[in-house]
Parts: structure tokens; C-alpha cells; sequence
């Protein structure tokens, strides 16, 4: 194919679809004349071309000037060789027509690349974009303002960490960089950090469109309700009922699975220039495997947000973010959080809970002889009953340890002010079924809440979504108390009120399991406390399962191997079957099977970019004489090249999927005359047929070809015909027999058991004995005990004065009621090294605050940072290194501030980092804390 039939067969169609009429000069000018520089010594040209090229394409604008130039190659060499002629025209077109420089493109029908010359490096693109993509692009470059001194809207995101996690995105966006990975501890605000530094960005003129990519419709929903609260004026997509995605809109948030069905549906056109910046929440390595076809698709910047630990981040998402391991842009990690004076996250305390039955199994050495002795008349042999306690909700149901573990759970758990009913609480469960049992004992335990107590809440159910669904009821309502969940709420769902964690099932991904811790460990909101839950210093975790002492030993978890999808498998054995039929002469089997395969291959989907991108591979197997010889070396063609496309199917019956390819194993075992396999895969088979339901009427029709499935002659004379008629008779009957065996389950037991092992775990930032919480409770119920008949503190009360002797005497008061009331223990409590025992008793009576000495510290640095929001990182850095030195020293002099520690971050200290009037301000700050 020469670069006329290229541009004619492929540029053309290309430039159609993204809406340029090539036959209109208003739009697409081909061959367009270009004055160039003569060679040196050279004032006139000799001739009529002299001076003179000619671009292949230049898209005008709308006021007819030139927008982009494309330069076209032939479809047989490399795209990159138009390269620096491409640059040249934009720049000649540029001088001899004056306004902005064109956009360059340069393509060889399979491959188009973009480059925005002066801003970033050429990238290789799925399409072109269309006038208004192109003519939005050249708004933003022209009138973009610098980000360094962007504001920040501190009332989105106004905490130190926030303002220093959007600085380094800026500044990496200023460094021309366009990807970007923010890892940041659930309930440390990701999301309000976002919309903070997308507001930014778009007064800065940055982005006048936004992609923001969740994983589940409750995530879409709760982001929404985000953008809605910190960004009411922007036009958001979708609103309630909107099904077809709207092209009018700044924000737009929804799923993966759903963007990627807008961008292959041909009825969408949706241009893969359409947006300017893609968030991709909660970003991590399952997301990738199945849908960074979308994250490829848009030409865009992007950025990464993700809770997961910097040093258990997958080595591919920090490539997929152009980040170097283990240093994503920002990072502010749990520890941190709960750690910052004062904390930005709750702490946890674990109660490992297992049962007799978890840890020895269900045998009969184990049951009760009271049970044997039911099981017995229940026509059970007692002897056969042998599982392992890993089998619970696995192979075998037992519902005594469910209400075990639930009653447990009531006894244990952090209840509401009354001390009856639990607090808010999400109960992780291994199944749905498993889910509905637990929702089933807490009705059946405590019938007097009417079934309101406990609900279940999955994903598929719709009764969960919206205002009034069970999750709204749960965040917004007094009941339900517990949520009762798969995998749905386990990342996510923002629930502050949340006080018990249970874990009844293992959890092996590290990932995973602190996305699940992090559903308690948000603080509660001052102005919104709900009265099942006014205050919140700690949540319990109540462990079932021993994940805690699983990741101690196992602190990345369990790896998970990458699994080939089924349509590449059976894709594969089909490449198979034709190389055996072709090395054993079988020339009508490998001609049959070869039909089949070339219309697998028509059927990928067209706009999938996988596709798009495979487009010169594609286009050797389209070509009908490639297929007229198949050689060993076009078989390894198809097998290494073609088959890895098959990842891209997604719409399909993949349980029919599963037989053919079942049938299709088998067929090829068969003509490769592999008795043994065979045999085995017959019997899988066998196995599946058997299992069809034939009180189902379609199953019931085709009675007499299942009964000749089941019999050995049929497999005995059976020929290469007989598996395609297989093959294609039952596939569409196993989803009857999918039904049929879900509903049998694992074995079902009601055994009692009794809880063997309770205790608490030491795992987190604090491990007090007795916690800090509760330390402060006692002593405050101990002084307005004494109140009640000590004249001295009467006297403090009515806020008289108290003498130094009177003082003593309440201090001796105090420490022989409890020897635990110390004054160094309340300033350890209360947070203040330099405040005086009468200063504590003032405060817990109410009579003045004492903030401590830390948070007056903190609270200055903070509102510093709030007040200067165009700081940069390393000036956000030095002055929480500064806070850091205030707190650990109690003091700091300006002659500090050139020392070290501060010489780290710059080796003149703050002379280096901050201008003159900067320096004035920050010792203006200093002051308050000097010796």
C-alpha cells in the first residue's frame, strides 16, 4: 500500500470519524502549499516549487487558520519518519501565517502520534481529535495561567498534607510531566484533595474537562455527592436517570466498566481527546488488568489515587504512572495521620476471637456428645463428618459459630451512648449466602428490632443504592446498626460513624485488608454528630479469622497469579487444533476450524484500543492470502500476536464460553490421539451434562441428545462433527445447570460451639495497656466525684482563687483516691508538657480550655500553610520539619532556622527556600514559640 491508497483507504476514514469533512477546504486542506526557507546564498527560487512543500493535511479552525498539520506516511514504514517534517511545516506555517502554532500529527494509517510541540514529547494516540477538541486544546495552551500562584480553596482541602499533596502535582504539571500518583490513607480526605486540585486547575484554565473513574456504582454515587457539596456550580454527569453520557459537562464521574462500553460503542463517538484530566480512584492492580484499556484510550493527564501502603504499591501501577517504585508524587500514610498533633485518623484496638470449631475443626472429636447424639437420630453418620476449621463457609456451614461469633460480637463490641445496642458496625462475610445467615441469627437472636438491626448489603442488590436504599439508611438513620457486606463496603464507603470492624472470613490481599481497616478509621465531624455516636477516639476490630497474625507473618499476603482470560485460552486451543490438524494431513478439520478462527477474529471489538493498537497485525490476517498457506511460522504468528487480543472480550455467555472450550480441549486430545487426557476431559464432560436440569422445558427438548451424551457408544465412535454438534447443542443449556448446583452450597451443620480463644491484639500506632480514652474518663469521673464533698475544688469551681497550700492539699487528695493521677501523667494525657496540675483540674472542670502545647503548635503551622496556599512542597516540607523541631524541643530561636536540622532541606536553611518578606512572616510565627 503506497501513501495515496494509505491516505485514501486509512487517513481519510480516520479523519471522517472524528468529524472532519476532507472534502471541505473550510475543514481539511490537503496538499497544502507551504512556504519554506530558500538554501543559504539563494534570494530567488529558480523555480516554480523551489521555496515550496506541501503537507499532506492541515486541519483549519473555525476562523479558517491552520490548527494542526498531519503528516501522512505509507502504512509499510515506520510513522516516526514524518516526524521532524511535521515539526518543520507547523513551524513554516507558523512564520508565514502568524497566530498559534498548529498542533503536529504525523501517521501511517496505523499509528498516529501527537505532539505538542514546546510542552510536551510526541505520544502515540488512538485517533484524531475534532475541531472542537483541537480548538479547546489551543484555548487552554494560549491562556492557561502559571500554577505556582494558583490558590488552593482551603475550605475543599485546607489541612498541611492536603495543600502539600496538590503543590506537587502542580509542580510536576509545571515540570511537564502528565502522570501523576497520589498515595494517600483512607480517610485522610483523597477525594476532597481532588476536587480541591481540580478546582485549581480549571481557574487556572488547565481543564474544562474531568474523568473521574471508580470501580463500584456506590463509589460513582458517594464522589458525585463530592463534587455536588465542594463543586455545586460545575455541570456534573450523570444526573439521576441520564443513561446516554452528555458532551456538556465539566465533570464527569462513573464506572470503568461503564466508560469502557461509551468508548467501543459506535453510537457514542466519544473522541479520545475528549478530556483533559482522568482520575483514576482507588487505583489499584485489578483495575489495570481489566479496564486500562480506558486509561489508554484518552489522550489526557492523569492522575493516580490510592490508600495502599507506598511499600506494597504494585511495581506496574507505579510504571503505569511514570513514577520510580516506591516514590509515588505525594504520599501521607496512616501512621502519620493518627501520629499528626492532633490526629487526623482514629487509632484501632484488635480482639482476636475464634472458636473451638475454627481451630480444631468440626470432627467427632470435637462435637458435642450432645449433638452426636442428634446427628444421630437426624440419620447422620457421625464418623464422616471431618472438616478442617479452614473449611468453615467454604465446604461446610455450621451455624453455631455464626451465632457464636455474633453473640460475641453483641457482648464485645463498642456500643452507643445507652450501652445496648452496638455502635455503627460493617460486618465483612466470605459469601452472600454466608451475608443472609449472619442477617438471619441477628433476627432470630434479637427479634425485639423487628429485622432492623442488622441488613445485608451487596452490590447487586438495588434496594441498596440511592436516598432511602439500605446504605443511605445505614449512614444517615439510627438503623440499621450493622451492615452486613461482600466485598461491597470493604473499600470506599465513607461512613464516619463507624466503630466495629468484624472480620469473618480470611483476607489474604495486604491491599485489600487495609482498605477494610480503613472503613473505621475516619474521625467524626463536629457539626455533624448523630446521636447513636457522639464521640469516637478508637474503633474496635474484631477479628475471627487471625488476618493480623496472617500478615505478620505474611506482610505483602498472598501473591495472586496472573490468570489467562477464557476467551484467549479457547482461542489458543483452537490455534492449536489447526497446527494438529495440519501436521496429521487433516485438511478439512484445519479448513473448518480456520473458518471458525477468522470469525473470532472479525468479532473483537472494533474500537477496543487493544484493537486499534493491533491494527498493522490485524491487518496481515485480513488479507485473504495469508491464510491460503498456513506455515508453523504464521501458526506462531496467530498464537504469540493474535491470541493476546482476545482480552478485550467482554461481552459474551462466558458459561458457554467455558463448555466450548471445554469441548474444544477435548477434540483436540482426540485427534491427537491422547487416550488418557481424553478420557479425563470426556469425563468433565460427562460430568456437566449430567447435571442439566430436565424439568427446565428448553433443557427437556433436547432429552434424547443428553441421554446419547451419557452412554459410552457415544463416545466411542464418536468423529470431529459429533464435538462441534456437542459443542454447539448444550452451550446454550449450561446456565440451567449453573442454576441447578449454586442452590446445593456447601454442607450444612448446626453444631454449638463456644468461643476458645479471646484476646486483645497489640497492633497499631498506640498499644496502652489502658488506653489513653479511658485513662482521661476515669480521672474526670474522679473529680466530679470529689466535687461533690471537697471544699477546695468547690472553691476552684465557683472560680475563687485557691492558695499554693490549698493546691498541695489537692494534689495529695487526688493521688491517695487513684496513685495514677499524676501531673506527669496528665501532661502526658492531656498532651501538655508545661501546663500545672491546677491547670488540668480547671480544665476537666470545665472552667478553661487547655489546649496543649503541641496543638498550639500545630494549629499556628497549619494556619500559616492555610494562609501562604502558593507554597511550595519543600517550603510546605521545612516549616512541618519546623513544627516537628517546635514540639520535640518546646522552643525554637531564629538562629535555629539556619541550622540543622533545617540544612537538609536546603544548606542555607530557610534563607534558601523563602524570600525575605517570607522569612519576615515565618519568625513573625516563630516568635510566639521562642525560649
Amino acid at each position: 500500500m503506497n501513501e495515496a491508497q494509505t491516505r485514501k483507504e486509512l487517513i481519510d476514514k480516520q479523519l471522517q470519524e472524528a468529524g472532519w469533512n476532507i472534502n471541505d477546504q473550510t475543514q481539511v486542506i490537503s496538499e497544502f502549499d507551504i512556504k519554506v526557507d530558500l538554501p543559504d546564498g539563494v534570494s530567488e527560487p529558480l523555480t516554480q516549487y523551489q521555496g515550496r512543500q506541501f503537507s499532506d493535511y492541515v486541519l483549519l479552525g473555525k476562523n479558517g487558520k491552520p490548527l494542526a498539520v498531519v503528516e501522512a506516511k505509507k502504512a509499510s514504514v515506520d510513522a516516526n519518519i514524518g516526524k521532524e517534517q511535521a515539526k518543520q511545516y507547523c513551524h513554516y506555517i507558523q512564520k508565514e501565517h502568524g497566530g498559534e502554532l498548529p498542533f503536529c500529527f504525523y501517521t501511517n494509517g496505523h499509528e498516529i502520534f501527537y505532539w505538542d510541540l514546546g510542552n510536551y514529547p510526541p505520544k502515540k494516540v488512538i485517533g484524531f481529535p475534532t475541531r472542537d477538541d483541537l480548538e479547546r486544546y489551543e484555548y487552554i495552551r494560549r491562556n492557561r495561567k502559571p500554577l505556582a500562584s494558583e490558590l488552593i480553596n482551603i475550605d475543599i482541602a485546607g489541612r498541611d498534607y492536603q495543600i502539600q499533596a496538590i503543590r506537587s502535582v502542580m509542580e510536576s504539571i509545571e515540570k511537564k510531566k502528565s502522570k501523576f500518583l497520589l498515595v494517600m490513607a483512607t480517610g485522610t480526605g483523597k477525594t476532597r484533595t481532588c476536587i480541591a486540585l481540580l478546582d485549581s486547575l480549571m481557574r487556572a484554565g488547565w481543564a474544562e474537562r474531568v474523568l473521574f473513574l471508580v470501580d463500584r456504582i456506590a463509589l460513582r454515587n458517594q464522589a458525585l455527592d463530592a463534587f455536588k457539596e465542594h463543586l455545586p456550580n460545575e455541570p456534573r454527569w450523570p444526573k439521576v436517570g441520564e443513561k446516554s453520557i452528555a458532551k456538556d459537562r465539566r465533570i464527569y464521574v462513573t464506572t470503568y466498566p461503564t466508560m469502557l462500553n461509551i468508548i467501543r460503542d459506535e453510537e457514542y463517538s466519544l473522541s479520545p481527546h475528549f478530556f483533559d484530566l482522568i482520575v483514576v480512584d482507588e487505583s489499584h492492580r485489578s483495575i489495570y488488568n481489566t479496564y486500562q484499556e480506558v486509561l489508554d484510550y484518552f489522550n489526557t493527564l492523569t492522575l493516580g489515587l490510592t490508600a495502599t501502603p507506598t511499600d506494597v504499591i504494585d511495581h506496574n501501577t507505579f510504571k503505569l504512572f511514570e513514577c520510580e517504585d516506591g516514590l509515588p508524587t505525594f504520599a501521607y500514610s496512616y501512621e502519620e495521620a493518627v501520629n499528626n498533633i492532633p490526629p487526623y485518623l482514629n487509632s484501632f484496638q484488635v480482639m482476636k476471637i475464634q472458636t473451638k470449631f475454627q481451630e480444631e475443626g468440626i470432627s467427632k472429636r470435637t462435637i458435642s456428645l450432645e449433638d452426636q447424639k442428634q446427628l444421630i437420630l437426624e440419620g447422620k453418620e457421625v464418623a464422616e463428618i471431618n472438616f478442617e476449621g479452614t473449611d468453615l463457609e467454604k465446604s461446610v456451614t455450621n451455624k453455631g459459630t455464626n451465632v457464636t461469633i455474633v453473640k460475641e460480637f453483641m457482648e464485645e463490641c463498642i456500643k452507643d451512648p445507652n450501652g445496648v445496642l452496638p455502635g455503627k458496625t460493617i460486618f465483612f462475610c466470605s459469601t452472600k449466602a454466608h451475608a443472609r445467615r449472619i442477617e438471619q441469627i441477628f433476627n432470630s437472636l434479637y427479634p425485639e428490632y423487628h429485622g432492623e438491626l442488622a441488613k445485608v448489603m451487596v452490590s447487586d442488590d438495588p434496594r441498596v443504592y440511592g436516598k432511602g436504599g439500605l446504605l443511605h439508611q445505614f449512614t444517615h438513620n439510627d438503623m440499621p446498626r450493622v451492615a452486613v457486606s461482600v466485598d461491597m463496603l470493604d473499600t470506599g464507603i465513607d461512613v464516619r460513624e463507624l466503630v466495629n470492624l468484624v472480620f469473618a472470613k480470611p483476607v489474604y490481599s495486604y491491599t485489600k485488608f487495609w482498605q477494610m481497616i480503613g472503613r473505621g478509621t475516619r474521625l467524626l465531624e463536629p457539626t455533624k454528630i448523630k446521636p447513636w455516636c457522639p464521640e469516637k477516639d478508637v474503633f474496635l476490630i474484631m477479628d475471627c479469622w487471625d488476618n493480623f497474625e496472617y500478615f505478620k507473618l505474611n506482610p505483602k499476603g498472598k501473591e495472586l497469579k496472573a490468570q489467562i482470560p477464557l476467551p484467549v485460552r479457547f482461542v489458543g486451543f483452537r490455534i492449536d487444533k489447526i497446527e494438529k490438524a495440519l501436521d496429521k494431513s487433516r485438511e478439512e478439520i484445519a479448513n473448518k476450524e480456520t473458518e471458525l478462527l477468522r470469525t473470532q477474529i472479525n468479532e473483537l471489538p472494533k474500537k477496543s484500543v487493544v484493537i486499534q493498537d493491533a491494527k498493522p497485525d490485524l491487518a496481515k490476517v485480513e488479507d485473504d492470502t495469508f491464510w491460503n498457506h498456513l506455515t508453523h511460522e504464521k501458526i506462531e504468528f496467530l498464537r504469540h500476536t493474535i491470541k493476546p487480543l482476545f482480552r478485550t472480550i467482554s461481552q459474551s455467555d462466558f458459561k458457554a464460553m467455558r463448555f466450548k472450550k471445554d469441548v474444544l480441549e477435548t477434540s483436540l486430545a482426540h485427534l491427537s490421539d491422547e487416550t488418557e487426557k481424553f478420557d479425563t476431559l470426556k469425563e468433565n464432560i460427562i460430568n456437566q451434562v449430567s447435571e442439566l436440569p430436565l424439568s427446565v422445558n428448553i433443557v427437556a427438548r433436547h432429552t434424547s441428545f443428553i441421554k446419547q451424551v451419557l452412554s459410552n457408544h457415544y463416545w466411542s465412535v464418536i468423529e470431529d462433527s459429533g464435538f462441534d454438534e456437542l459443542s454447539e447443542t448444550i452451550s446454550p443449556l449450561i446456565k440451567f445447570r449453573e442454576q441447578q448446583i449454586t442452590t446445593d452450597g456447601p454442607a450444612k451443620l448446626n453444631l454449638s460451639d463456644v468461643i476458645k480463644t479471646k484476646e486483645m491484639v497489640e497492633f497499631g500506632p498506640q498499644n496502652e495497656a489502658v488506653s489513653i480514652s479511658k485513662y482521661r474518663e476515669m480521672v474526670e469521673a474522679k473529680v466530679a466525684e470529689l466535687t461533690q464533698r471537697n471544699p477546695i475544688l468547690q472553691k476552684i469551681q465557683a472560680g475563687e482563687a485557691i492558695t499554693e497550700e490549698e493546691t498541695n492539699l489537692l494534689v495529695e487528695e487526688l493521688h491517695n483516691e487513684d496513685p495514677h493521677i499524676t501531673e506527669s501523667l496528665l501532661r502526658k494525657v492531656y498532651k501538655h508538657q508545661k501546663a500545672k496540675f491546677i491547670q488540668f483540674i480547671k480544665h476537666i472542670l470545665g472552667i478553661e480550655i487547655l489546649e496543649s502545647f503541641d496543638d498550639q503548635v500545630s494549629k499556628a503551622v497549619q494556619q500559616f500553610i492555610q494562609e501562604h496556599t502558593q507554597l511550595t512542597t519543600r517550603q510546605i516540607e521545612f516549616l512541618n520539619l519546623m513544627r516537628d523541631y517546635i514540639i520535640e524541643r518546646g522552643n525554637i530561636e531564629k538562629r535555629d532556622l539556619i541550622q540543622a536540622p533545617f540544612t537538609i532541606i536546603h544548606p542555607k536553611g530557610v534563607r534558601g527556600i523563602f524570600s525575605p518578606m517570607e522569612i519576615k512572616e515565618l519568625l513573625t510565627l516563630t516568635e510566639k514559640f521562642a525560649a
